[in-house]
């Protein structure tokens, strides 16, 4: 698939014990359309060719050697498919049996994998029957008179797609294969499993496959057995989970009686970022990798046209859904009180300082600020809320602004900054009725220089309201609102802030103060630099200037947490926001978001200190080091090329 997409999936066939024609029957079947489906690779569960609960029925010549032959006949037949196909089955290699995961696609088998950690529990006792692959001699099976790779220790390579497989057990001891296949190059990692079913083990599964996905920092497949094998002690409900890099992406129905096959894409390129980023992930491989380890090639099966996803891109990828916002916004405001705690203490400050204009990024600052005061026992009379109009300040803002901070019971003045800025206009020689950047940003330093010396006279601190989005963007006056001397915000998405003042409004404050947060978070954004129109309206949209900021926080999501490429954002930001915007304005935005980007790093060079709260952040000391004078031509030549291809 396109942009580092593979798509994968977990069959669950139907099974009768014991009998190998008809269960590799319905293997071909589920090949077949998963084939159909534009599937890459598939997996079976554990020995899907026989079934898992054949047990002392391994014993008996007459299963083992018709399942290899139902293997191989399975193989011949499928040889028509490019699908990599995963199978379960029992083989005798070395005077031992083993339970063995066979790798293969358009009718060759490509490599073995025997399991290595075998189930000891008192309801099923594999012991008894197979050996582990620590007991292998050799690294060879032979099967219809031709020798195969055998190892534990297999990975399947075809370009930026790399496969390990492992075998059910293996995943619950503390250090599985798949952390070595892993640390081997694998980002795609199978499980073949047939774990029967307990209460509330389902959700233990989950987590273990979960985790391992995001400590191998890879795809993980997890194919288990379902509906058919025996019930004579035990029940199968059928799993099939796909997870990456700690999120599942398909948990399929269990208890059903139908065959299924569960399907999604692994992106691959981005888990090659985050392996690249994360500097410690291939520490000491060299001693912990076994030397019989082998790489396996095999041609990944290509689509003609474009396929569409079956995962979910999510077009909010700052702001989680349904109760785990609820989660998120609290952690966050408590991250921002504690660091703020901590700059207050270490500062000695008395006061803290804060320019409200009634608009969302100033009054999560203030919020942080009063809780802050409450929690270090300081009278929020040490607050200092300054209102600073100017020409474009309406009479919905400053309202707002008045009465939060009356409400808040913080100390409160009111400064206006339109005699400083005409004196400032008649010095430097600006006409007033030129309403250009000059006019814009003499009203921010203005306002920023007001706060400083207030609080250089108050023994205090000032705060600083501007977020992620707007440094993303460059969105703030160099040295105007771009300066504070603690960022509280500076880590906080634009879409986020709604949310967390929203939260804040519902979960910490009083009817009458909710009651004015909730008109603030309803209030359009704005800098109100440009005076109001004839109604007394805010006449100077942001949105309108620099664009949607659900678009913008897209970009800056994928561009800064997986280094994708323009074209991949721009195909992703297709599909998240497939009925809210067309092709032409989402590319229009997207060139607008890297033009910005990389012409206003110096702002974020020199930015203030500020919590960091998420896994993306611009600060230039830890997490996002770039050149103040990198280039962008890169970038906008192939957001450029987007616009030829589309017009073609």
């Amino acid at each position: 698939m396109e942009f580092g997409f593979v798509r994968v999936a977990a069959a669950k066939p139907l099974v009768e014990v014991a009998d190998c024609y008809y269960n590799t029957s319905r293997i071909e079947g589920l090949m077949r359309e998963a084939a159909a489906k534009e599937v890459q690779a598939v997996a079976f569960p554990e020995l899907a060719v026989t079934a898992y609960t054949c047990m002392d029925m391994f014993f008996q010549q007459t299963l083992l050697q018709e399942a290899e032959k139902a293997l191989l006949e399975l193989v011949e037949k499928t040889a028509d498919l490019e699908i990599l196909t995963i199978v379960g089955v029992p083989l005798l290699a070395e005077n031992r049996l083993f339970n063995t995961a066979v790798v293969f696609q358009e009718g060759r088998i490509l490599g073995v994998v025997p399991k290595t950690y075998l189930s000891n529990y008192k309801e099923f006792q594999e012991e008894r029957w197979f050996a582990s692959s620590t007991e292998l001699i050799g690294d060879t099976i032979r099967l219809g008179g031709e020798e195969y790779p055998f190892c534990s220790h297999l990975t399947f390579v075809s370009g930026e797609v790399s496969i390990g497989v492992e075998i059910c057990e293996d995943l619950w001891v503390p250090v599985p294969p798949s952390c070595l296949l892993a640390m081997q190059g694998a980002n795609v990692l199978f499980n073949i499993s047939a774990s029967n079913e307990l209460i509330r083990k389902h959700q233990y599964v989950l987590s273990l496959v979960s985790q391992q996905s995001a400590r191998c920092v890879a795809g993980y497949v997890y194919a288990s057995a379902g509906f058919g094998e025996s019930s004579t002690d035990l029940v199968f409900a059928g799993r099939g989970i796909i997870a990456e890099n700690g999120t599942i992406l398909q948990d399929a129905e269990r208890f059903s009686m139908e065959e299924q096959l569960t399907i999604g894409e692994i992106d691959v390129r981005a888990l090659q970022n985050d392996r690249l980023v994360n500097v410690g992930f291939m520490h000491g491989a060299a001693a912990l990798l076994p030397a019989n380890r082998r790489t396996i090639p095999f041609c990944l099966p290509e689509y003609s046209g474009r396929t569409q996803l079956t995962r979910q891109i999510d077009p909010h990828p700052f702001v989680p859904p349904g109760d785990a916002l609820k989660e998120r916004c609290e952690e966050i405001y408590n991250i921002q009180v504690a660091g703020l705690a901590k700059r207050l203490k270490h500062t000695h400050s008395q006061t803290a300082v804060i320019g409200i204009s009634g608009g969302l990024d100033s009054t999560l600052a203030l919020l942080i600020t009063v809780k802050t005061f409450d929690l270090l026992g300081i009278s929020r009379k040490q607050v200092i809320g300054i209102t600073v109009p100017g020409f474009g300040t309406t009479g919905r803002t400053y309202n707002n602004s008045l009465r939060l901070m009356e409400s808040l019971g913080i100390t409160s003045r009111e400064i206006s900054i339109v005699k400083a800025c005409m004196q400032h206009f008649e010095d430097i020689g600006q006409d007033p009725a030129v309403h250009d950047v000059t006019y814009e940003n003499s009203q921010a330093r203005e306002r920023t220089q007001i706060l400083m010396d207030v609080a250089n006279k108050e023994n205090g601190m000032v705060i600083g309201t501007g977020d992620l989005s707007e440094l993303a963007l460059g969105w703030a006056t160099y040295n105007g609102d771009h300066m504070s001397m603690y960022g509280v915000n500076s880590s906080v998405p634009k879409t986020l802030v709604r949310y967390l003042v929203t939260w804040i409004a519902n979960n910490e404050m009083d009817e009458q103060t909710r009651e004015i947060l909730l008109d603030i978070a309803d209030t359009p954004i704005s800098p109100e630099l440009i005076p109001a129109d004839e109604q007394g309206n805010i006449s100077q949209i942001t949105e309108d200037l620099v664009g949607p900021y659900e678009l913008h926080d897209f970009f800056l999501y994928h561009f800064l947490r997986f280094g994708s490429r323009p074209s991949k954002i721009y195909f992703l930001a297709q599909e998240a926001f497939r009925d809210v915007y067309d092709k032409d304005t989402i590319r229009k935005w997207l060139y607008t978001f890297f033009r910005r980007f990389f012409s206003q790093q110096f702002k974020r060079s020199c930015m203030p200190d500020g919590p960091k709260v998420g896994s993306v952040s611009l600060s230039p000391r830890g997490d996002f080091r770039m050149p103040s004078d990198a280039n962008s031509t890169l970038w906008l030549r192939e957001i450029a090329d987007l616009e030829m291809k589309n017009e073609k």
